[in-house]
């Protein structure tokens, strides 16, 4: 019988997109041959997912989970696509969405998470694959977040859910200090919530993307010579607006949207004056939209061609 080598595995697993174990499998069974593997893995259906690779998915879940780690918590999120809404209120993607964001709190990155082992004792990768063979849509699992804090809490938050811990939207707010864990969750699900209302981009001023600032103050300035403002005054009036801007994205300088006389910053202060806690902070947030980036394709218009196609006759 021939070596089945690791590479010869990953060959077929490229030509496939199959599993590492089917591939091992059907080469094991065509003594190493290549060709005769892919017809053995389209026999078993498997290899059907393949085929799919190149469909744009765009609809699907994104699942939260978290969990106590002595006095803190870490919580993860995840956002695994699939071609159609309609899978995505099937229970079994769901159920694939929640034991990926479960998988999530052990992993920090997206390639750890993809090879990593469920309880099945396939990987989360392999797994996705067989989906994609069982649905017959493509998948991908897209984007992975983890947040700890050794003292607090992670609260989670889920917009549009469709069951618990999964829905279109999932957030994690990690507040980081003493305090009663109850309160804490509670204030944790409120910016949570306020985190999926308004999309900020950053925790804090510093952390915002100079990219981001820049591409704000090329804006403002084309903007203020097109209203035929000074050119002296120019410059002095886009910085005003880009402070402005500044307060609009930054989590921390935000109004609350359930009570705008306070920002995000004054609510954590004035939370942990009440709780007692001398060192809590909001030590991070992520925010993961079903879709984000994704460029969708869009059908073609049938009504349009019909209509088309009647005007000419």
């Amino acid at each position: 019988m021939a070596e089945i080598t690791a590479a010869l595995v990953m060959e077929l697993r490229a030509k496939s997109g199959v599993g590492m174990m089917d591939c091992k499998k059907a080469l094991q069974e065509t003594n190493g041959d290549i060709n005769a593997a892919i017809d053995w893995l389209r026999a078993k259906g498997l290899s059907k997912a393949a085929k799919k690779a190149d469909r744009v998915a765009a609809e699907g879940l994104v699942a939260v989970a978290s969990r106590q780690e002595g006095e803190g918590e870490v919580a993860s999120a995840i956002e695994f696509n699939a071609e159609t809404d309609f899978v995505a209120r099937n229970e079994l993607f769901q159920n694939a969405a929640k034991a990926f964001a479960l998988q999530g709190l052990n992993h920090d990155d997206l390639e750890a998470l993809h090879g990593s082992k469920l309880e099945s004792g396939v990987t989360v990768q392999d797994e996705v694959t067989q989906l994609i063979a069982t649905v017959g849509e493509n998948m991908t699992l897209r984007r992975a977040a983890r947040l700890s804090v050794s003292q607090g809490v992670v609260a989670t938050y889920v917009h549009n859910a469709v069951s618990p811990g999964v829905g279109r939207i999932g957030v994690l707010v990690a507040l980081e200090g003493e305090g009663d864990h109850a309160a804490l969750r509670d204030l944790g699900r409120k910016i949570a919530m306020h985190v999926a209302a308004t999309a900020p981009l950053s925790l804090n001023t510093d952390d915002l993307d100079p990219a981001a600032i820049e591409k704000e103050r090329a804006v403002l300035t084309d903007k203020a010579k097109e209203e035929g403002r000074p050119e002296n005054m120019i410059a002095k009036i886009v910085e005003g607006q880009i402070n402005k801007f500044q307060k609009d994205v930054v989590l921390t300088k935000q109004p609350f949207v359930m009570d705008p006389d306070v920002t995000i910053e004054q609510l954590v202060a004035n939370t942990a004056k009440e709780l007692g806690s001398s060192n809590l902070h909001l030590s991070g947030f992520v925010r993961l939209a079903l879709g984000e980036g994704v460029e969708k394709v869009e059908g073609p218009d049938f009504a349009s061609e019909v209509a088309s196609m009647m005007g000419g006759q």
